[in-house]
């Protein structure tokens, strides 16, 4: 049988949402995928996957994970689909509220259900709507947490003229980090809007797919234009381009949250 969920985390304190594999051994870091299969195993096996005994007996043991896409270092999540495979029936009431027990405070589980067996939390999705903030202010407060600050003015009006020239079906090599494995670079955004309440600015963005650190490196493309009092139209120029030298710097994933995936 087939499962999903919901994942929401503050990934400050993970290596990413997912296990990392270096020559194809698993890295020793904490991942929010690491922790959510120690929990699952505990729950359907009885004991941790991580506990003493054979590769082959944990192997066995394991209750693999298969996430709508990686998360990097520091970006959070609201709506993180998970699906994983088991022959135990479970009951969602009683598995969730064991599940979230165990769990790290900084990670918590939500709305599971029993799905159908071609559903696949990555494959299957339609869109995925990611959220920046950003502080706009010169000086410090002892509440911005880990949010950036940007000490100059921006202007909303402009960056929204600006993230304007991303809507629709794009080749974005320009916004891509080089840790982008996928050869395929063409993708759609359906929504990009900012907005500014206070001193926090927010920037929603809802798109098909996003390449390694797209979002990151959108939201530092348009700092760059705002900081060098730019023309919005700088943006296409950016896109057009196609070369990633071109673009602004990748900014903080402190600010970045994964807020829902639409099937």
């Amino acid at each position: 049988m087939r499962y999903a969920f919901q994942v929401q985390y503050i990934g400050k304190n993970y290596s990413g949402s997912q296990i990392q594999f270096e020559n194809g051994k698993e890295i020793d870091s904490p991942t929010v995928q690491g922790e959510l299969e120690k929990a699952l195993c505990t729950l359907i096996h009885g004991k941790s996957s991580k506990n003493e005994g054979s590769t082959e007996n944990n192997n066995n043991r394991r209750v693999k994970t298969i996430f709508s896409g990686r998360t990097d270092k520091g970006v959070n999540s609201l709506g993180q689909v998970v699906h994983f495979d088991t022959d135990e029936t479970i009951v969602a009431s009683k598995f969730l509220y064991s599940i979230n027990e165990i769990l790290p405070d900084d990670i918590s589980v939500t709305d599971l259900k029993q799905v159908e067996p071609r559903f696949h939390a990555q494959k299957s999705a339609k869109k995925r709507y990611y959220r920046f903030e950003f502080i706009n202010r010169r000086c410090k407060n002892a509440f911005d947490g880990d949010l950036m600050r940007v000490k100059f003015k921006t202007d909303v009006d402009r960056m929204q003229k600006s993230l304007n020239y991303l809507l629709g079906e794009h080749d974005f090599s320009s916004f891509k980090s080089s840790g982008t494995l996928n050869p395929s670079k063409i993708c759609t955004l359906y929504e990009a809007k900012v907005s500014k309440v206070g001193d926090r600015v927010t920037i929603d963005i809802v798109g098909n797919r996003f390449l390694y650190n797209m979002v990151r490196t959108i939201v530092g493309t348009l700092l760059e234009i705002e900081g060098h009092n730019l023309e919005p139209e700088h943006m296409k120029y950016v896109l057009e381009s196609k070369d990633r030298t071109k673009a602004g710097m990748t900014v903080s994933p402190y600010g970045l949250t994964l807020m829902k995936v639409m099937y």
